[in-house]
């Protein structure tokens, strides 16, 4: 069919070919040879329907491994790890004749209590960016297409289908935007999905600003548009803005409209053609795929799962070195997600698991009979809520497998019920059961280890009374072995926080702005989102972003930064692992600069690299700050501007841990602002062409000379602020400034014509 295009086709051809054939496949034309091809859910694993379809996760799925999600493989902030999973998750892909799998989702983590959390990566889009370009590359690499969501500022469930997520021009295009933007230019993405909300009050489904101006124009997007699964509002405004492929089914009564519309001279047919075309391309990229030989190695993707699992948990605290636990130490295992692990989130992305470890049953395999039980609290569904014992007694044999262990090892953490597609979360606090136990064990033993399951983050009001705490996210079906591993130290943790945990959840930029009211919610915070809000409000946090320890521990030499030719900035530091265990460690590059015209956070990550280091050895780490996300969007050219001038590089080993600091100096992006009788004395004496212009022409225009130049620009501070506010068409008639409106008018043309 490679010659086929949407010429070769009948008009109600080329509609049916932009909507599913059903819930999961888009339509064939047999008569030209055009195949039907199947798309699937994703994105932490293969979520293939065989009998009954739904999009919330009801219906039972093929097996296929489940990869830690997101929130967990996230805190890797390693892209080479990430795109060996995609390319396991494409081959699992392949094999089942998945053409399309939906994700990787890469919005921006805006509030704790968004239920979908644990399918994004961070709170800052370069981690997003980079991070989903890793995961598109990896499944791409076995000629299955991705689909790169949700496309865009949808970063709640409340009212999902509904509100209009309503957002300034700045923190659209530096935060919410940022991320898709890298990952369609570094990766390609087969297709984007739309997401259901509005954006500023247009339906993303039918924004040709977003789906056009921004995707295809701005960042020269070439694949196909896909809404997500009910997103459609009006299906022939969305096709004339860029969608072009309407999921699931409409039974045929979005094809007709656009039929009509054709044929009405509403819709023109060359716009149809243009989706046609992308929607066969799409087919084509698929059939170019060799066909894949099975069965899948079952036994190799859940060994990288395990690795992978291993590699997202974070060791948030370990005073006293009580991790790892050595073999003969009386361990004490409390908590029924031990037995009853919770490793995925609810919703689309949920897999069926070809197997799954249990944390408890893995500890064992370490220290054998030293390892006890005591489930301590019921899960909601759990096997240990049915057997219907009281809250009282589960604590009681807690404490006393407490009492009689070296170390206590607590398993809390969030029931599935809290948090899921299509709802957000009312909290961020861990059950009150949960914490009681955790209370009474540690009256009898101190020696507590706290391992969190969560997809969410969560408020953590005993971190000053546990010695440790590990952050283990969802994990996926390994998660249990992984745990296992890092609490015995066969793997030495190296993830890092990629949001940070607040105190309380009122101290989160976006409280008061979420989830909105009536159909809209504004994002308030503006540009301070995650870290940048903590930072700029110089906030408490429990943890910060990019914290994470280690079994080792890692020195930084003195940075360096250069400027190169293409304006990137390379930055160079010499890591040592100066402890007894081989490590790995993340190495992170804050950036600011030392003034600016704009709000800027205090410092924003713009680079990172995960560095393994034997013990003992050292290596210089060079990582390259682009110039591009130096810039911020100017809303008076309506793009972006990088500022000249000197900026702060921090190499740090979290966003508050800043290990070595230099400076570099960076030229500015000429601003050409057309200038108007209502721009600012500022303006005009700072504009590039009319600032050397003022300096002479205005003693002559204001027909005193210097002196006349002089009281219009006084040396006082105060009158110079006042003054460089002032709107310069309104100068004409004041006393003491002899200058006319014409006059006034003459200097501004002449400035913008530059003479």
């Amino acid at each position: 069919m490679t010659e086929i295009s949407a010429s070769d086709l009948t008009l109600e051809e080329k509609a049916s070919l932009t909507s599913g054939a059903d819930f999961w496949t888009t339509k064939a034309v047999d008569r030209v040879g055009i195949p039907s091809v199947m798309m699937t859910d994703g994105p932490h694993g293969l979520r293939k329907q065989a009998g009954s379809t739904d999009h919330l996760g009801l219906a039972g799925s093929v097996p296929a491994t489940c990869f830690p999600p997101a929130v967990g493989i996230g805190s890797s902030f390693d892209p080479e790890l990430i795109e060996r999973v995609g390319a396991a998750i494409g081959v699992e892909a392949a094999i089942e004749d998945v053409a399309v799998v939906l994700g990787p989702g890469i919005n921006i983590k805006r509030s704790p209590l968004c239920g979908r959390n644990f399918e994004y990566f961070s709170e800052d889009p370069i981690v997003s960016g980079v991070l989903g370009a890793a995961s598109v590359r990896g499944i791409q690499s076995q000629g299955v297409g991705t689909s790169l969501k949700h496309f865009a500022a949808n970063n709640q469930e409340f009212d999902r289908m509904r509100a209009s997520s309503d957002v300034d021009p700045r923190p659209l295009r530096e935060i919410y935007l940022r991320g898709f933007e890298r990952v369609v230019k570094d990766a390609s993405p087969w297709t984007v999905m739309c997401s259901y909300n509005k954006l500023n009050g247009v339906w993303t489904s039918e924004d040709p600003w977003l789906l056009t101006s921004v995707l295809r124009d701005d960042w020269g997007f070439d694949g196909l548009v896909v809404s997500d699964w009910g997103a459609v509002n009006d299906r022939v405004v969305g096709v004339a803005a860029g969608l072009d492929l309407e999921m699931p089914a409409s039974g045929g009564r979005t094809d007709a409209q656009l039929v009509a519309a054709v044929r009405a001279g509403t819709l023109d047919e060359s716009v149809l053609d243009t989706a046609a075309d992308r929607a066969i391309d799409l087919v084509r990229k698929a059939g170019a795929r060799p066909v894949a030989e099975g069965p899948l190695d079952v036994d190799a993707h859940h060994a990288l799962a395990r690795e992978a699992a291993g590699r997202s948990i974070v060791l948030l605290k370990n005073d006293d070195a009580l991790l790892p636990l050595q073999k003969e130490q009386k361990v004490a295992v409390i908590g029924a997600f031990a037995t009853e692990p919770r490793f995925q989130g609810a919703g689309s992305s949920l897999i069926n698991p070809t197997r799954i470890d249990k944390a408890l049953d893995e500890m064992r395999a370490f220290g054998g009979e030293q390892v006890t039980y005591a489930p301590g609290f019921a899960v909601e569904g759990g096997a240990i809520a049915a057997e219907g014992r009281s809250a009282d007694h589960l604590r009681a044999e807690a404490v006393d497998a407490a009492g009689s262990a070296d170390v206590a090892v607590l398993f809390l953490g969030l029931p599935a019920a809290e948090e899921s597609e299509g709802f957000d979360r009312e909290h961020i606090d861990l059950p009150a059961a949960q914490l009681a136990v955790l209370d009474a064990v540690l009256e009898v033993n101190p020696r507590v280890v706290v391992v969190l399951s969560n997809g969410g983050v969560v408020a953590l009001p005993f971190a000053d009374r546990v010695p440790t705490i590990v952050e283990s996210w969802l994990l996926g079906q390994a998660g249990g072995g992984a745990v296992a591993d890092v609490l015995y130290g066969v793997v030495n943790p190296s993830g890092k926080l990629t949001e940070t945990v607040p105190v309380r959840l009122e101290d989160n930029p976006s409280y008061g702005n979420f989830p909105g009211e009536f159909g809209h919610v504004r994002y308030g915070e503006g540009l301070l989102v995650g870290y940048r809000w903590y930072d700029a409000k110089r906030l408490d946090v429990t943890y910060p972003f990019g914290h994470g320890l280690s079994y080792t521990t890692f020195e930084y030499g003195p940075a360096t930064a250069e400027v190169g030719a293409d304006g990137d900035i390379t930055v160079r530091v010499e890591i040592t692992n100066v402890g007894d265990r081989d490590g790995r460690e993340v190495v992170q590059v804050y950036v600011a600069p030392a003034q600016s015209i704009v709000q800027r956070a205090p410092r924003e990550l713009k680079a990172f690299a995960s560095v393994a280091l034997g013990a003992g050895e050292a290596r210089v780490v060079e990582l390259t700050v682009r110039r591009e996300d130096l810039a911020y969007w100017d809303v008076r050219i309506d793009g972006w501007i990088v500022e000249g001038g000197t900026y702060t590089v921090d190499v740090a080993a979290s966003s508050r841990d800043l290990r070595s600091t230099v400076s570099v100096e960076i030229v500015g992006d000429p601003v050409h602002q057309e200038l108007t009788m209502n721009s600012s004395v500022g303006d005009l004496m700072s504009h590039p062409v009319a600032g050397p212009i003022v300096q002479q022409a205005l003693g002559g225009l204001m027909g005193g000379g210097d002196a006349a130049a002089a009281s219009m620009m006084p040396n006082d501070d105060a009158m110079q602020k006042m003054m460089a506010s002032f709107p310069i068409g309104r100068l004409a008639g004041f006393p003491g400034l002899p200058v006319t409106f014409e006059q006034i008018e003459q200097l501004v043309a002449a400035a913008n014509a530059g003479e």
